[in-house]
C-alpha cells in the first residue's frame, strides 16, 4: 500500500481506525436492471498523528451520484442557524457572502440574503465565508481550506459547518465512512487546520442534525468577532466535550470496528425474523451512508425487498452493490408495509407527517440506529 500523506497537514504517521473492507462507490446508483456484480473498493479510515484529522485513506471511484431530495430537517436547521449567526451579530446588513456548499443540497442563500447579504461570484473576497458540509468533499483538504480563507475579507468570518467526529463516536455511525467524503472531522482538527492559516476560533453552534453538527466561526489572529451581539457555544466547552470522547485517540475510533459487526448483525437478523414472520417490509431513503450497512448486513430483496426514496432521480435505480430496487413513495399504500426501516433518522418527523396512511394502516417506522434494542424488546 502506498503510503498516506495527511490531506491536511501532509504528515506520514498516522493509524488506520476502521475498515469497512471492500465496498461499491458509495455515490453511483446502477439502474435497476444494470447487470451486476458491481465494481467493489477499499473502504478505510485514517487518522493523522499530527493534526487529528480523520479522513478516507484512498478513494479510487469518481463521484455520480444522483441528486436527493433535500430533507426538511436540513432546512429547518439552515434557518436555526442563520437566525443564531445573526443575532451574534456576525451578518452584516449589506455585506457580501461567499457559499461553499454540499453536492448534496442544504444551502443557506435564500436565508442569507433575507439578511441583506448579496452573494458575490466565485473566487471574489467576501465578509462571510461559509462552508456547509462542503470541505469534506474535497480530496486536497489543505488546498480546499486555503482557498476558503483567501476569500475571507480582512475583518470578515468564516463559517464552517460540519457532521461531528464525537457523533460519529458516540452514537457508533461507522456507516458515514463512505466514497467521496474525504474528511471526518472533529473540532481539535478544525482548529489545527485553521492555525495553518493563521485563523482563530471564536464561536460555535451545536445542532441535533445528523446527531450532532457543530459550526465554527472563525477570524484572521487579531480581529475579534465574538463580542459583536448575541450568544454561541465556548469553543472550549465544545473542545472539552470532544476531547472527552476521544476523538484524537486512535484507540478510541477502533472500537467503530466492533460495532461494524454488531449493527450489521442485527439489522440482518431484524430483517429476517421480519421475513420468517411473514411481515412486510420496506425501506426508507436511499442514503449513501446506508450502501455500506446494507452490504455489511447482507441485504438483498429477499430481506428488503424496495426502499422508497422521495428523489425522482432515484427511481428505477438499485442500491449499490445489490438487487434492492429504489421506487417512488407512491408505493407506500399499495404495498402497504407493516415495518418502514428508516435509513436515516433526521427523516422521522418528516415522513410520519406526510406518509401517515403507514401508521393508518397499522405500520410502523423503524429507524436503523435503534434495531439493536428492538431486536433486545423482542
Amino acid at each position: 500500500m502506498t503510503e498516506m500523506a495527511c490531506r491536511a497537514c501532509r504528515q506520514r504517521t498516522g493509524d488506520l481506525v476502521l475498515d469497512l473492507g471492500e465496498q461499491p462507490a458509495s455515490d453511483f446508483f446502477p439502474r435497476f436492471d444494470a447487470p451486476g456484480p458491481d465494481p467493489l473498493y477499499p473502504l478505510q479510515m485514517w487518522l493523522c498523528s499530527a493534526c487529528h484529522l480523520a479522513q478516507l485513506l484512498a478513494d479510487p471511484t469518481v463521484a455520480d451520484e444522483p441528486r436527493g431530495a433535500e430533507p426538511a430537517a436540513l432546512v429547518r436547521q439552515a434557518a436555526d442557524a442563520v437566525s443564531r449567526v445573526a443575532a451574534a451579530g456576525l451578518l452584516p446588513a449589506g455585506g457580501r457572502v461567499a457559499e461553499y456548499g454540499s453536492p448534496h443540497g442544504g444551502s443557506w442563500v435564500g436565508h442569507l440574503t433575507d439578511q441583506r447579504l448579496s452573494l458575490v461570484p466565485d473566487g471574489e473576497p467576501a465578509d462571510v465565508v461559509l462552508d456547509c458540509f462542503g470541505l469534506m468533499h474535497s480530496a486536497d483538504q489543505a488546498a480546499a481550506l486555503a482557498g476558503r480563507v483567501a476569500r475571507v475579507a480582512a475583518d470578515g468570518v468564516l463559517l464552517l459547518q460540519y457532521h461531528s467526529l464525537a457523533t460519529i463516536v458516540r452514537r457508533e455511525q461507522w456507516n458515514a465512512l463512505r466514497h467521496g467524503h474525504y474528511a471526518y472531522y472533529s473540532t481539535a482538527a478544525i482548529v489545527s487546520m485553521l492555525d495553518r492559516h493563521d485563523f482563530r476560533p471564536q464561536a460555535a453552534w451545536q445542532f441535533p442534525l445528523y446527531g450532532g453538527t457543530v459550526l465554527l466561526a472563525a477570524s484572521r489572529a487579531g480581529v475579534g468577532i465574538s463580542g459583536r451581539g448575541g450568544s454561541a457555544d465556548s469553543v472550549g466547552a465544545v473542545l472539552a466535550e470532544e476531547a472527552s470522547a476521544g476523538v484524537c485517540d486512535p484507540a478510541t475510533l477502533r472500537r467503530l470496528q466492533h460495532s461494524v459487526r454488531v449493527r450489521a448483525e442485527a439489522l440482518h437478523e431484524w430483517l429476517a425474523s421480519q421475513r420468517s414472520a411473514g411481515r412486510r417490509v420496506l425501506g426508507y431513503g436511499a442514503a449513501s451512508r446506508a450502501v455500506s450497512l446494507l452490504r455489511q448486513a447482507r441485504a438483498d430483496s429477499s430481506l428488503l425487498p424496495a426502499i422508497v426514496d422521495a428523489s425522482p432521480a432515484k427511481h428505477g435505480l438499485r442500491m449499490p452493490g445489490t438487487d434492492i430496487p429504489i421506487v417512488s413513495p407512491a408505493e407506500l399504500p399499495i404495498r402497504k408495509p407493516d415495518s418502514v426501516l428508516l435509513l436515516l433518522s433526521d427523516l422521522r418527523s418528516e415522513v410520519r407527517a406526510a406518509f401517515p396512511e403507514v401508521e393508518l394502516a397499522g405500520g410502523q417506522w423503524v429507524d436503523v440506529e435503534t434495531i439493536g434494542a428492538v431486536m433486545a424488546d423482542g
